[in-house]
Parts: C-alpha cells; sequence; structure tokens
C-alpha cells in the first residue's frame, strides 16, 4: 500500500461535469447530486485501509451534513482487474454492509477521477451551491483511530458551508492509498 496526499486544488474551482452509473446502473448525473447548500464527494474504494477506516464515519458525516442541505456521494476509481474487491459487484455489497446512505458511483474508466485530479483513497471535495470548491482536504486529524480524534475538519467546513461562511483557511490534505491506475 502506497501512501499518498491528495494534491492542492485552488479554492473555487468549478466542479467537473461527470454522468456515472451506481453498481445497478442507474445513471446519475454529478449536478443533480447537490443539496440545497451543496455537495460532498468522496473518491473513496472498499479495500484501502485508510478509506475502511474513514467509511464508518464519512457515512454518519453525510447524515449530519445532509441535514444542513449538504448532499453526499462517492466515486470509486478503482476498478481495475487486479483489484477484484473493489469491483461493482462487492460496492454493492459493502454499500448495503455499512449502511450508505448516498450513491456510491463507478469511474469505470477512471476519467471522472482524473477530471478532479483525485490522488488517493478517500480524497475529498466539499462543494458549494454554485459549484465551486470549498474543501479539499482530509476527513479529520486521526484517520486511524476515531478515538483520538481532535479536530473534524470536513464537518467545520461543511458547518461554514451551510452557514454561509468562508471556507477553513487552513486545510490538510487527505491521504491515503494511491489510486489504482490503469
Amino acid at each position: 500500500m502506497a501512501l499518498i496526499e491528495s494534491v492542492a486544488i485552488p479554492l473555487g474551482t468549478e466542479m467537473p461535469d461527470f454522468r456515472l452509473k451506481d453498481p445497478s446502473g442507474k445513471e446519475f448525473d454529478g449536478r443533480a447530486l447537490y443539496g440545497p447548500k451543496g455537495l460532498l464527494l468522496a473518491f473513496t474504494c472498499n479495500h484501502c485501509p485508510y478509506a475502511m477506516a474513514v467509511w464508518p464515519r464519512l457515512v454518519a458525516l453525510s447524515k449530519k451534513a445532509a441535514a444542513l442541505g449538504v448532499a453526499a456521494a462517492a466515486v470509486n476509481p478503482n476498478i481495475n482487474p487486479s483489484y477484484p474487491e473493489d469491483a461493482p459487484a462487492r460496492m454493492k455489497e459493502k454499500a448495503a454492509e455499512w449502511g450508505i446512505p448516498f450513491p456510491y458511483l463507478v469511474d469505470e474508466t477512471q476519467k471522472t477521477a482524473r477530471d478532479f485530479k483525485a490522488q488517493c483513497t478517500p480524497d475529498l471535495y466539499l462543494f458549494d451551491a454554485a459549484r465551486r470548491l470549498s474543501y479539499h482536504g482530509r476527513l479529520d486529524d486521526n484517520w486511524k483511530d476515531e478515538r483520538g480524534v481532535t479536530r473534524e475538519e470536513l464537518w467545520e467546513a461543511v458547518q461554514a458551508l451551510a452557514a454561509g461562511k468562508p471556507a477553513p483557511a487552513r486545510q490538510a490534505p487527505s491521504m491515503g492509498c494511491s489510486i489504482k491506475w490503469r
């Protein structure tokens, strides 16, 4: 497992358009995924230990964010024959197992991940209602142990966005396994 960090992307960057399907074949337009206040988009997967460690927190945060008008979605760019645990059939199983309440989408060609400049799993993006990047960083300050978290940085960013306040000035990069590029 190669640990890498997300790359810096200027705040205010417009969200790239995309259309992806979930593991059942239902198609989603990225622009239609938004809540009234914005969209939290996670590039993630099933097998990466970093992603697996934050999935429960991401699911819990998405429920709190939805109550504030911020919708969520996840994109799996690791559709690669060398990683069968990330195949769409396994995504379906994991969505049920983890109780994922938002669309978990298949990036079969990896084009969407490339368009977003996603690097790792998880790679987290928060866009405002105008489709402008408000936050691109880690979920919190302790990916490994939820009990050791002292700052919930993504949740702070969601709250600021929902309240119409500026994005946090300090945004630490997300880190995780590298995307399994073809």
